[in-house]
């Protein structure tokens, strides 16, 4: 079923929008959620509370794109679970991805509180680097893959993919600073 269709249904508040979204989406928000919380049981209720969620949000919401926008709520469940799963001593997938992250960007000041223009910002930043360095860099800081797989997956060696993340790194802060996205 077409995505407008299954916006259609959730409109009309059929409960078959959801089956119908699980069945084209499942998978892809099952392997972002096992990511995130590496535990296949917590993925499982993270995807069924990104369902809750969908069905909260359309309507009003009129996504223009089904799947960012169900990965997207996948993710943030996902990530909600994760912070009370390490608060409880459990889970540690995201977490060095996350740590990578703030590490670099701790020494450039706190993002403004404009949202949209960041959005705009890390979207721009992405849309500069070649498809190889974008690629690495969102299969790890979006879907929070390990170095190992990213490595297999793109067949480099882990060493080559860690200094492409690193100086990736580097480069966001400094365009983040340079556009002013960092006071």
């Amino acid at each position: 079923m077409d995505d407008n269709r299954i916006i259609e249904l959730y409109f009309a508040r059929n409960g078959q929008a959801v089956v119908e979204t699980d069945i084209k989406y499942g998978t892809y928000c099952r392997t972002i959620a096992r990511r995130i919380v590496l535990n296949r049981e917590d993925a499982e209720e993270c995807v069924n509370d990104a369902y809750i969620g969908v069905w909260n949000a359309v309507p009003p919401s009129r996504p223009d794109n089904l799947k960012l926008f169900v990965g997207v709520i996948t993710r943030n469940v996902s990530l909600d679970r994760l912070d009370y799963n390490r608060a409880a001593k459990r889970g540690d997938g995201i977490v060095a991805a996350i740590d990578e992250l703030a590490s670099v960007l701790s020494d450039g000041g706190s993002p403004v509180d404009d949202t949209v223009a960041l959005r705009e910002g890390v979207n721009a930043f992405l849309g500069g680097l070649d498809r190889r360095t974008r690629i690495i860099f969102m299969r790890r800081y979006w879907y929070a893959m390990p170095i190992a797989e990213i490595a297999e997956g793109l067949k480099l060696g882990e060493r080559n993919v860690r200094v492409i993340l690193h100086r990736t790194r580097r480069k966001f802060a400094a365009y983040l600073k340079k556009e002013g996205l960092m006071q």
